[in-house]
């Protein structure tokens, strides 16, 4: 068994806690479908997001699903660089797999589908 990394990011509208939260439990729930697994395969979830979302934690959605309880999180801000996309949240989910690499469907949602264009043919194929 192998550890890997499984990346997503999402955007909201809005700096509002209701929103970062869904956001975020959707953003976790695609990333669970497309890669087929359960909390205990998980070994960690890093979550960024950018300065403009103080509103709440992301990582509090996650830890209110239902078999996450346990799951260590960690918050973090992206670096701040000009220019760059707004009102973004940003998962690192490090999951114990026997997928190989090119198994791994990263997620990426809303107006986040722009930081990885050489991922979205491989995503739309998959």
């Amino acid at each position: 068994m192998k550890v890997r990394g499984i990346r997503g990011a999402t955007t909201v509208e809005h700096n509002e806690a209701e929103e970062i939260l869904a956001s975020t439990v959707e953003l976790l729930n695609q990333i669970i479908v497309e890669n087929d697994i359960e909390p205990e395969d998980i070994c960690s979830v890093f979550v960024t997001t950018t300065q403009d979302l103080d509103a709440t934690f992301p990582a509090r959605a996650i830890r209110q699903m239902q078999g996450w309880e346990l799951v260590p999180l960690m918050c973090s801000l992206e670096i701040a660089v000009k220019n760059s996309l707004e009102k973004c949240i940003r998962l690192m989910v490090l999951v114990n797999t026997h997928k190989d690499q090119n198994e791994i469907h990263h997620v990426y949602l809303n107006h986040a589908s722009i930081l990885r264009p050489d991922l979205k043919e491989k995503m739309n194929h998959s």
